[in-house]
């Protein structure tokens, strides 16, 4: 989603006012509850020219279950695919030819699992499933599964050939030659449509990239999916935001857990350039690097922001602090689980499941944009593309590479979006979930850049726009009277950051108990195993993402939150989760923006 500030914001709302019903979209439903109400359910993005295409996400129901309930019995041992499939099966009632498993990983507490809806043999692209196992019991469920009024031929009567142009036409993007695929959509009339999934990209306009949802029977363009997630975010050592804190010359900062081989090296190729397994960071194209200036991988370039990005050695500057940020960001959640096998970002995965051959490409200074970044994060197997953009608030115009919360934040895009669903990019998609995932972003880079116990208020962003209040409404606060954001405010939002930042404030409030309880640890971003309240709640960060739904709402990524700390730590947080959600209106009975601040008599505050 567009990176946006105060003053310049983009509004749904006037997108929808200049909409076009121009030929060969299929035209946006009514809303007369209003766009709020459908935060859940569907996305609006405006496409090209004043036409917008909504997209329809069936409602996802999701369960959790403590300690867990027994999986479905079967005669002898059963894999993952085996025991996942017979529980959607058991829980939706029907047959296990109508579900296909997508795949799956193990993780240290539970394992999980992500299933399709499936009719003649051809998958829904957005009727799914999840399952939670821990200790051979279901934890956890999540299913959008349909039972639709009425499906037609699965034979299209448009073929691939003809559906590409239709794609291609839509965005004014080309097809970027990944395989297009036939699938089903559920439609929000009860009906489905056979679909050809057209992937298009554009790097000459802001890095368009989706796929694209042609009705194999009409022509019509029903829907699609925004790889891209837009935003804003230098080497400054991690826990650092902006340039101004300093520059250090860190020696071995990679973390050889993580990244075997270290971070010039893919398990084949060494360089002396800012590429290797994990990321690959340029100007321009991916010839444009920046190679080390001494001896052993030395990398020392000073930014000065008193001239121009481009000017002296800047660019090398800009370079290599990217390539050091996504780097430490794959590390550390690596060992809080995004792994290989949950779907992360690596040119070789050496066989520890996954695909490989996706590591993130970081484009610096990025010619396509201004005032802004973003994060296309496409399926699995495909690389993450992360876009830095100049901002033109200041004279010299400064860089939004050499400002730390920003490429932490979209990196932070490509794991919820990767986590979430199964690796497929599709499952953060409607406005709700689109806005939690500003708000997982934003949490994230605050987490990096905690220096104590202490929890002061804190702001997004304040380096690019010379600003000491930063790019958000409010600061992040566990003061109501500095940040007032509530469940309940988002009746009366339509942009994703805006959303997100209800989210985020309720997850510096989870973090600030959760400190408040345990301490804080100076070494969580290298060991994960310790009792202190960050190390906690970047756990159930990470946790809670591979159980909650696709398209997750707040209730729903809030009780994910809540099973997380049941499969890690046994509940021990139970009651500190629901007063920290319930304290920002996200209670027990909380629903369609409506605020309940109750939580579980046994939570209730002596």
């Amino acid at each position: 989603m567009a990176f946006s500030f105060n003053g310049l914001l983009t509004s749904v709302l006037l997108a929808l006012a200049c909409a076009s019903s121009a030929a060969g979209f299929a035209a946006p439903s009514p809303s007369p509850a209003g766009l709020a109400s459908k935060h859940s359910t569907h996305s609006i993005r405006m496409l090209k020219r004043g036409i917008t295409l909504e997209t329809f996400h069936p409602e996802t129901n999701f369960k959790t279950f403590g300690a867990g309930v027994p999986a479905p019995t079967s005669f002898g041992p059963s894999s993952l695919e085996d025991t996942a499939t017979s529980v959607v099966a058991s829980e939706l009632g029907i047959s296990s030819e109508n579900v296909l498993y997508k795949g799956g990983f193990e993780a240290d507490v539970a394992k999980y699992a992500f299933l399709k809806q499936v009719h003649d043999g051809i998958p829904f692209a957005n009727a799914v499933a999840n399952v939670g196992l821990k200790d051979d019991k279901v934890v956890s469920f999540g299913s959008s599964f349909v039972t639709p009024d009425a499906i037609p031929t699965s034979t299209p009567s448009i073929p691939i050939a003809s559906a590409i142009p239709i794609a291609e036409a839509a965005l004014d993007a080309k097809h970027n030659d990944h395989p297009p695929t036939l699938e089903w959509l559920a439609r929000a009339d009860g009906s489905v449509s056979l679909v050809h999934v057209i992937q298009v990209q554009n790097d000459a306009d802001e890095g368009i990239w989706w796929e694209v949802f042609v009705d194999a029977h009409s022509g019509e363009v029903v829907g699609g999916t925004d790889f891209v997630a837009h935003n804003a975010y230098r080497v400054l050592p991690i826990q650092k935001e902006t340039l101004p804190e300093g520059q250090e010359l860190l020696v071995d900062p990679q973390d050889l857990d993580s990244s075997p081989l270290g971070w010039h090296n893919d398990g084949t190729t060494n360089t002396t350039t800012t590429a290797g397994n994990n990321v690959i960071a340029f100007k321009a194209s991916q010839t444009a690097l920046t190679s080390e200036n001494a001896p052993g991988l030395g990398f020392n370039y000073t930014y000065d922001d008193t001239i121009a990005p481009t000017a002296g050695s800047n660019i090398d500057a800009s370079r290599t602090n990217a390539f050091y940020i996504i780097n430490t960001v794959h590390d550390f959640a690596y060992k809080y689980g995004f792994t290989e096998a949950a779907f992360n970002f690596q040119v070789n995965n050496f066989d520890k499941g996954g695909k490989g051959g996706d590591r993130v490409l970081m484009s610096v200074q990025d010619a396509s944009g201004t005032n802004n970044a973003n994060f296309a994060t496409p399926p699995d197997g495909q690389s993450g593309t992360c876009r830095m953009f100049l901002w033109t608030r200041t004279t010299p115009q400064r860089d939004g590479a050499v400002e730390n919360d920003i490429i932490t934040h979209e990196m932070t895009h490509g794991i919820t979006n990767r986590m979430t669903g199964g690796g497929t990019g599709r499952c953060l998609q409607t406005t709700e979930a689109g806005g939690m995932g500003e708000g997982w972003s934003d949490a994230m880079a605050e987490w990096t850049e905690h220096k104590s116990a202490d929890v002061p208020d804190y702001v997004m962003g304040q380096y690019v726009i010379n600003s000491a209040a930063g790019i958000r409404t409010h600061p992040y606060s566990t003061d109501p009277a500095v940040n007032p954001l509530r469940y309940s405010s988002i009746a009366k939002l339509n942009e994703v950051h805006n959303i997100g930042e209800v989210w985020a404030n309720m997850l510096h409030n989870v973090y600030a108990a959760l400190v408040a309880q345990y301490g804080w640890s100076a070494t969580a971003r290298a060991d994960p195993t310790g009792p202190e309240g960050n190390i906690v709640f970047l756990h159930l960060f990470i946790d809670a993402l591979a159980l909650q739904p696709c398209n997750p709402t707040f209730v729903a990524a809030r009780d994910a939150w809540l099973q997380a700390d049941v499969n890690r730590f046994g509940g021990a947080n139970r009651c500190l989760l629901w007063n920290a959600f319930a304290s920002r209106g996200l209670g027990l009975t909380a629903k369609n923006f409506v605020d309940d601040p109750a939580v579980p008599a046994d939570c209730v505050p002596a």
